[in-house]
C-alpha cells in the first residue's frame, strides 16, 4: 500500500507541476483573490478527476491486459504530444 501511495503521489505530483492546471489554478487566485475558494475548488476538481481515473482504470483492468493498456497509454501521449506540438489540438 505505501509504495502506490507514494509512487502515484510523486508521480501525479512532478506531472502536474507547470500544466495547464496549475497554471489555470494561478490564474484563478490571482484574478479573484480568494486563496480558499480556489484552494478548495481546485482541490475538489483533483480529486474527482483522480477518482474518475482509478475508476476507470480499474474497469479497464477487468477487460484489458495492463501490458495492452501502458502501450495504449503511451501512443495516445505520443499522439497527443505531436499535435500539441504542431497546434493541431
Amino acid at each position: 500500500m505505501y509504495r502506490e501511495l507514494i509512487l502515484s503521489f510523486f508521480l501525479i505530483f512532478l506531472a502536474e507541476l507547470g500544466d495547464k492546471t496549475q497554471l489555470s489554478t494561478m490564474l484563478l487566485a490571482s484574478r479573484y483573490r480568494n486563496i480558499w475558494g480556489v484552494y478548495i475548488g481546485s482541490s475538489l476538481a483533483l480529486i474527482l478527476s483522480a477518482l474518475i481515473g482509478v475508476l476507470g482504470g480499474t474497469l479497464i483492468n477487468k477487460y484489458l491486459p495492463s501490458n495492452l493498456i501502458q502501450t495504449g497509454s503511451g501512443i495516445v501521449f505520443i499522439i497527443v504530444g505531436i499535435t500539441l506540438l504542431f497546434n493541431k489540438l
